[in-house]
């Protein structure tokens, strides 16, 4: 049995003749709480590559194992429960619904009430309602929204509503958190603050995987990074070695100045 945390074994996605990973390899290992980071040109196949490994799409072929558990083609409500998580590019919010209200209804996943306690107000779901409460409150700490916890969705800055995206993740008490384009749209002091929360949440134990345009962010938080390039991966490493890898440089067809900080 696999003693990583995840581990995507050689899988492949085809759309008819087009192939959008070929024999993609990645392992989560060691001790929780890394940030890995996969990066990679538009249309390089990161978002594809999340997919399958969140069971929004079912691999061609290859493996996804989760504690050595195999994953691959599960439903994504199953993948959750067993402790991977993703997020998305856009943030789905209820507008009139409060920050708290958004991390409360994330829990949903984990309330052990059935339906009719929950109608009934039996003591078990009352128990439920108070042990959630406390949690989507620790959360908004953990993310510093508890100012803004009784504050409706719509009238919050995009760069909260990115952190309340991925406070909503939290509630589903994640093992593995995937991450998908958090600091898309963020401003310079809105994405050091997100990159900080990103740093906690690792701290905290989460283990963190995530695609990222921003390179400057990627290079400051990662451990180890990923590179795809036209569905494949063509590098791995620290982020010194991505840094000054020529197939990196190359893959970026002249964008180092700007993308990788050369």
């Amino acid at each position: 049995m696999s003693s990583a945390i995840l581990e995507a074994r050689q899988i492949s996605k085809r759309f008819g003749g087009l192939v959008a990973n070929e024999d993609v390899s990645l392992v989560l290992a060691g001790e929780p709480g890394q940030v890995v980071s996969v990066i990679g040109p538009n249309g390089a196949g990161k978002s594809t590559f999340f997919k399958m490994l969140s069971g929004f799409l079912r691999p061609s072929s290859g493996q996804v194992l989760l504690h050595g558990q195999d994953i691959t083609g599960m439903p994504p409500h199953r993948i959750a429960r067993l402790g991977l998580v993703r997020t998305f590019q856009e943030t789905t919010i209820f507008p009139d619904l409060t920050a708290m209200e958004h991390v409360s209804l994330a829990h949903q996943l984990h309330r052990e009430a059935g339906d009719l306690a929950v109608v009934l107000g039996l003591p078990r779901a009352r128990e439920d309602e108070a042990r959630l409460a406390t949690s989507a409150a620790d959360i908004l700490e953990l993310m510093e929204l508890s100012a803004v916890a009784d504050v409706a969705a719509r009238h919050l800055p995009q760069g909260l509503l990115r952190l309340l995206g991925i406070a909503m993740g939290l509630a589903a008490r994640p093992q593995v958190l995937l991450l998908d384009e958090p600091y898309a749209g963020l401003n310079p002091e809105e994405t050091n603050r997100a990159v900080a929360i990103t740093r906690k949440i690792a701290a905290s134990g989460v283990s963190i995987l995530l695609v990222e345009h921003d390179m400057k962010a990627v290079m400051a938080i990662s451990d180890r990074i990923h590179v795809l390039y036209f569905g494949k991966k063509i590098a791995e490493g620290t982020p010194e070695e991505i840094r000054n890898n020529p197939q990196v440089i190359e893959a970026y067809l002249g964008q180092e100045d700007k993308e990788l900080g050369l």
